[in-house]
This record gives C-alpha cells, sequence and structure tokens, in this order.
C-alpha cells in the first residue's frame, strides 16, 4: 500500500518534454512551409489590417434623426405646401411624401349601397341571401343583409358606415413636382464605449454652402440637402412609377469610423434602395398607399368627413454603424491565435508522413515510442547516443543531432 502510494507520488512530479524528430524532405518541407506562409498571410492580411483586430469595436450606435423637407407643388388647382403632403409633421426618420390622391367628399355616417366596383369584396347581389349579415374586414361598412340598387342596372349589398362609399379605382393625376422636392437631414451619433460623438453636418458646411448645395456621391457626398428625384434615381427606381403605384425607399447612413485616426477621418456615407421591392412584383399589392380623413359638422351638428386614398414614397432614413480604436487585449487574443494555427501545418505535415510517403514505418518508429521501466536504466545496449549510423530498413539513414532528444531522417 505505501509502495502504490510512493509510486503514485513520484508519477506525479515527473516530467514530459517533446521528443524531436527532424525530417530532411523537400516535400514535406516545401508543404510545411507553405501552410505556414498562407496563415501568417491570412492572418496579417485579412484578420488584422483588413478586419482590424487589433481594435475593441463599438457596434452600439446611438443615433437621432430630423429631417424637414421643402418645396410646392400643384394638385388638383391647388398649391400644396408642405402641410399638406407631408405625414407625420414631425419631421422623423420615417415619413411619407403624398404624390396621388383619391378623394371622397361629404361622407356621413348612414345606409347606402356599397360601390360595385369594389374589388376587395364580391358585393354584387341578386338576392338578400347572397348579402350575410357580418362585420366585413374590408368594403366601405358593416353588411346589413339586404340586396339594394346601386343604379338602374346593377344591384349591391346595403351596408352601414360612412356614405357614399369610396371609390378608389378612378384614374388621378400625379404629383410630378414632388421629384424636385429637397429634404434636409439633420443626424446625431454617438459611440459610448468611447464616448465619441459627431454629426452629418460637418464643420466645413457653412450655412452659405448648404443653401446651395445638393447631394452628389462624387461631387458633394456629405452636403445634408438632397433632392427627392436624385434620391429614387440613386435607389435604382422610375419616379413617375413610384409615385403613381407608392413605395419605400431607404436612405442608409453609415458610420465606420476608425477612431485609431483624427475626428476627422470619421465621416458619414449614403447610400439608397428600395425597401419594398418585393411588393413591386407582387401583383395583388402593389406599392404603398394609405387611408386618412378630415372631418367637419354642419351648423346642425351633423359630423360629415372627407376621406383620402393617398398614395406617396415612404422614406425611412436608416443609421447604422461600428467604431474601433486600439485595445492590447485583442491584439494579445488574435496574435496568440496567429502562432497557435501555425501549428496546423506541423499536424498536416505528420498526416503525410505517416500515411502517404514512403519511410512512414520509420517515421512512425522514432515519433511514437514506448518506455519501460526497464530501458530507463543505464545500459550501452540501449542507449541511443552509441547507435549512431545504424540503417532503417535499408532505406532511412537516422543520425543523432546536437540538440537534446532529436533525430534526423533522410527520407
Amino acid at each position: 500500500m505505501l509502495s502504490s502510494s510512493m509510486n503514485c507520488v513520484a508519477n506525479f512530479f515527473t516530467y514530459e518534454t517533446t521528443k524531436s524528430v527532424v525530417v530532411k524532405s523537400w516535400t514535406i518541407g516545401v508543404i510545411n512551409r507553405a501552410v505556414q506562409l498562407l496563415i501568417i498571410s491570412y492572418f496579417i492580411g485579412w484578420v488584422f489590417l483588413h478586419e482590424k483586430a487589433y481594435q475593441m469595436r463599438d457596434t452600439s450606435i446611438e443615433s437621432s434623426v430630423v429631417t424637414k423637407v421643402k418645396g410646392f407643388g400643384k394638385y388638383s388647382n391647388h398649391i400644396m405646401d408642405t402641410a399638406d403632403y407631408v405625414t407625420p409633421p414631425q419631421g422623423t426618420s420615417v415619413f411619407v411624401i403624398i404624390t396621388k390622391l383619391i378623394v371622397t367628399e361629404n361622407q356621413v355616417q348612414g345606409i347606402c349601397p356599397e360601390n360595385h366596383n369594389q374589388q376587395k369584396m364580391s358585393v354584387v347581389c341578386e338576392s338578400d341571401n347572397e348579402c350575410k349579415r357580418t362585420i366585413p374586414t374590408t368594403g366601405g361598412g358593416i353588411l346589413t343583409g339586404l340586396c339594394v340598387n346601386y343604379n338602374a342596372t346593377v344591384r349591391t349589398c346595403q351596408i352601414q358606415g360612412w356614405c357614399p362609399a369610396e371609390v378608389d379605382t378612378k384614374h388621378v393625376p400625379v404629383m410630378l413636382e414632388a421629384e424636385n422636392f429637397t429634404l434636409f437631414i439633420k443626424n446625431s451619433i454617438r459611440f459610448p464605449l468611447f464616448n465619441f460623438e459627431k454629426g452629418n453636418l460637418l464643420p466645413n458646411l457653412t450655412t452659405e454652402k448648404i443653401r446651395n448645395c445638393h447631394f452628389d456621391p462624387e461631387k458633394e457626398p456629405f452636403c445634408p440637402i438632397l433632392r427627392l428625384g436624385d434620391i429614387v434615381k440613386f435607389a435604382n427606381q422610375d419616379f413617375a412609377k413610384l409615385a403613381t403605384t407608392g413605395g419605400v425607399i431607404g436612405i442608409k447612413i453609415g458610420w465606420v469610423c476608425d477612431l485609431d485616426h483624427s475626428w476627422d477621418h470619421c465621416v458619414p456615407k449614403y447610400s439608397f434602395t428600395r425597401l419594398d421591392s418585393v411588393s413591386e412584383k407582387n401583383s395583388v399589392s402593389t406599392g404603398y398607399n394609405f387611408r386618412y380623413a378630415k372631418y367637419y359638422k354642419h351648423e346642425n351638428g351633423t359630423e360629415y368627413r372627407t376621406l383620402m386614398k393617398a398614395y406617396g414614397i415612404r422614406f425611412d432614413v436608416l443609421v447604422y454603424g461600428n467604431a474601433g480604436k486600439f485595445n492590447i487585449i485583442p491584439t494579445l487574443i488574435n496574435t496568440v491565435a496567429a502562432f497557435t494555427s501555425v501549428g496546423v501545418g506541423t499536424v498536416l505535415c505528420d498526416i503525410i508522413l505517416l500515411n502517404f510517403l514512403k519511410g512512414a514505418d520509420q517515421y512512425k518508429a522514432k515519433k511514437f515510442e514506448e518506455v519501460t521501466d526497464t530501458v530507463l536504466h543505464p545500459a550501452s545496449s540501449s542507449n541511443p547516443v552509441y547507435r549512431s549510423n545504424q540503417t532503417l530498413g535499408g532505406r532511412c539513414e537516422e543520425k543523432q543531432s546536437t540538440d537534446s532528444g532529436a533525430y534526423s531522417i533522410g527520407l
């Protein structure tokens, strides 16, 4: 029992060292150095230079966006300003420019026949049995269960709601003047990790320059005044078609900043895309539209309204970005990972040596050696110091290296 305990203690305080086997082979040497070169090039070129892995990055960007549209348009013999065609009016990062309106005037609460041109539901009928009393999710109101005359030739289901029912299939003109409206964007961002703040109104932008400039990706990449027609064009869309059907355009402002450089090098980059491109190809629900109403009262207190179905271009200002700055912790982590990965070359070469090259058996014999207690006793016949210049199967020459424990095998 005591002997077993002593053996456990002795085994615990043993020292293990790696046995080195030097293989002199051009094939293995070229593969080993090539793999090491590829790994080092990857870490230097991609990880450190391109991805900047030596930096600590902050992706939790804080942003605020203020927008303002200017311009006048003419629609149905009315001059329209921003109060008429911009909704909501608060100047947020999401807003709509109304380009087409289908107006239904003087609607009052009552009972009337459903519009027979209503495409959302089947309303044409011949008897009351076809008009079941229900609350539909589409149409102009609640069905009363009666089939009534819409005109001299058509009968439709009767509804209870705002009358007369809306006719939203008629063709109306488009306010093409909106193409020349201008949009002012004021964007402020902050990276809380580095307490870094900046805005898209750069120091070199004077009041006079802002009044006269228009954004251009090459000539004026930092001008905060954007023409709506140019925004649609940069998104590869046709303005007249988009104004007719409506759509959603994304204005993306990117802040990708390297804070190892000066404050001036952190600048915004604008890009544009259509966000509802899927609906553009959908024949069921094409474009973008919504309804709103203006309410009034007669002198006798009766309420009436003007219903408007609006088609327009919705603009979403999307802000994204990240900032990076040198930090010793990610630098050390990625440096250690680079040195560790260089060892992949050794693993690959061992696989080739052990399985595919001539002399694999001799390499296995030198790489993997089982040592017992009897071998550890000094004996001239088993000491490798006295076994120089022996051949392995007549194919390999074994020599002891001058460094400790290393053997050289010439394949």
